[in-house]
């Protein structure tokens, strides 16, 4: 049976493809359990159950939230969580990500800003709302400073993206929205559901791999700062080992880490349809039992 917990849609923003089109294609992939995990979004999940029931699909909900955390003895840094299994009607989840996109709208704007009062020093034509919908209708959804980068480049006004950073972006960023992961934690499991973390060894993606490549140093943050002795205390419920970024090295150690203390073992391509590689990572059936036994699965 094929199994992905992570994928995005156009729907709640991140993927190229709309809900309806993710799960016409899940079905006729042969995707047995699915979920739909766009990021700060519950937007496609409604449509997402609804489907996954009519063409026989078991269905978890999901959701991806960025958070922000402080590494002793002073790195900060950003993390990718998933959430599973929660409820879509719930209030104080609902709140918090209308909070968040108004705050993600907000920095746009604010970075965008930034950029043009340098824009005008330098005698370079500002950034008008046209440009700002280009961007958007570029991107897999709500757009963040690569895109920002890579539209620059279209326009001529930098050489690359990473001119784009050392000139401009870097320079005029806005913080992103502060969510802790004691937080994210709460909320998700306030919901119903589970939270696990996200790809942890992603070579191109938000992971601990911006802190150290070495999977042991890996675990140990993991150790130090989201798993504690009292299960009160802990604020993951587990780990996506399987990923289509995951290598076999990566998945044997997170695989072995995860069973030493008792996490939810999750999986999933993370396909944004650029191109489409849904169903394509090989996630092992004995994870959904994780799920019925936390009764998060539809």
């Amino acid at each position: 049976m094929k199994i992905d917990l992570h994928i995005h849609t156009s729907t709640g923003g991140d993927g190229a493809m709309t809900v309806e089109e993710v799960l016409h294609e899940a079905k006729k992939r042969g995707i047995g359990v699915i979920s739909v995990t766009d990021r700060d979004s519950m937007a496609a999940q409604a449509k997402a159950i609804t489907l996954a029931r009519e063409f026989g699909i078991k269905y978890i909900t999901g959701i991806e939230l960025n958070v922000s955390m402080l590494i002793p003895p002073g790195k900060n840094i950003s993390l990718d969580f998933l959430g599973y299994g929660y409820d879509i009607n719930n209030r104080p989840l609902m709140d918090k990500l209308a909070q968040i996109r108004e705050h993600r709208e907000w920095r746009a704007q604010e970075i965008l800003r930034k950029m043009n009062t340098e824009f005008i020093k330098e005698g370079i034509p500002v950034l008008t709302n046209e440009d700002i919908e280009n961007i958007k209708r570029s991107v897999d959804g709500s757009f963040g400073r690569p895109h920002v980068a890579a539209y620059l480049v279209t326009k001529g006004i930098v050489d690359s993206t990473q001119q784009a950073f050392d000139k401009y972006l870097i320079k005029c960023d806005v913080p992103k929205y502060p969510l802790s992961l004691p937080e994210a934690s709460k909320l998700i499991r306030e919901a119903g559901g589970i939270l696990i973390l996200a790809h942890p060894n992603d070579p191109n993606g938000t992971s601990l791999r911006s802190l150290t490549t070495e999977l042991e140093k890996q675990t140990l943050i993991i150790q130090e700062n989201m798993l504690f002795s009292s299960i009160e205390c802990t604020l993951i419920d587990g780990i996506e080992v399987w990923h289509s970024r995951h290598d076999d090295e990566t998945i044997k150690h997170y695989l072995k880490f995860a069973k030493e203390y008792n996490l939810v073992i999750t999986g999933g391509s993370d396909c944004h349809q650029k191109p489409i590689i849904m169903g394509s990572v090989n996630v092992p059936d004995f994870i959904v039992g994780q799920f019925k036994k936390n009764k998060v699965i539809n």
